[in-house]
């Protein structure tokens, strides 16, 4: 079997960026210049998907519209001769060929993936989370692809995480491991680090089987009253073997405003277009006196 259809959660609030999002998408919210989302599609897209599903929510309409195509916007940057980013935009709307599906009510991840049962139908297909931009040589689902391959079975994408941090994660309780791909004995959902099974955390890559939409038509809420996609993996576990499989590149967590300013900057300094700039003024920036830092923390 191989995967062609991915499925993009995208119904959230975005509380955590209030205001900011309170009248926009949170995966519209741009790193540089670029939506989060777009950087999730392109990766499906160099993964090899062929079809894609976002799920939506109520106030979402930008996502559909940002890929849709824009012709009176295409028409005015022809006319003013801006070729390159006539083609940029051009570009975005031919991408791949998305799907939309609305979550009618917020009743958790697992929820928002079995909206997309009838789109993916009987095939193995990617989940690929907005709160995770991984910047690698080879894009991390198409990494995920690979080993079901060979394993012909869910495959979750994880990575080691400091200890510090282990309660906010999923946690992966393994039997055994070949180099960077874990036979999964069990998950375990934001523990305490003495509780921790492992650092091995979950973070917002699958390949899933489709046997997972009956497991979450009878999944009961869990926790936050919500349909948990933790809690039908559990299940399906009992009916197949499950693997983990520690994906390479750096990660950004944009889902905290940390891991957004985090990927902001290096993403920018990683532009050919900016580097340099944006280079000189954050050295300019940091060799300031350190008394006017203080009166703009004094000022927030």
């Amino acid at each position: 079997m191989e995967v062609k259809k991915a499925v993009i959660p995208a119904a959230g609030l975005g509380t955590r960026f209030l205001p900011a999002t309170k009248a926009q998408p949170k995966e519209m919210l741009p790193i540089v210049d670029t939506p989060t989302i777009q950087y999730i599609v392109e990766e499906a897209v160099m993964s090899g998907i062929e079809d894609l599903i976002i799920v939506t929510g109520r106030h979402k309409r930008a996502i559909e519209d940002h890929f849709d195509k824009h012709l009176e916007l295409e028409l005015a940057l022809e006319r003013k001769g801006k070729h390159g980013m006539l083609e940029t935009v051009q570009d975005i709307s031919n991408l791949i060929n998305v799907h939309y599906v609305r979550q009618k009510e917020a009743k958790g991840l697992g929820h928002a993936i079995l909206c997309a049962k009838t789109f993916v139908g009987n095939e193995p297909f990617a989940v690929l989370l907005g709160d995770d931009i991984v910047r690698a040589k080879k894009p991390v689902t198409k990494q995920l692809i690979e080993a079901f391959a060979e394993k012909q079975t869910t495959v979750i994408g994880v990575q080691e995480v400091e200890d510090e941090v282990v309660h906010k994660y999923g946690i992966v309780d393994y039997s055994s491991s070949d180099e960077d791909l874990y036979k999964i004995r069990n998950l375990v959902e934001k523990p305490s680090l003495e509780e921790a099974p492992s650092n091995i955390a979950i973070l917002g890559r699958y390949i899933i089987t489709p046997e997972i939409f009956d497991i979450l038509e009878d999944t009961p809420p869990g926790k936050g009253n919500e349909i948990q996609l933790t809690d039908a993996l559990q299940t399906l576990m009992e009916q197949e073997e499950m693997y983990a499989q520690a994906f390479s590149g750096k990660r950004y967590d944009i889902g905290n405003k940390l891991g957004f300013l985090e990927a902001t900057v290096e993403f920018a300094l990683a532009r050919d277009d900016i580097r340099e700039d944006f280079k000189k003024y954050l050295i300019e920036f940091l060799q300031q006196d350190t008394d006017m830092l203080e009166e703009i923390a004094v000022a927030e």
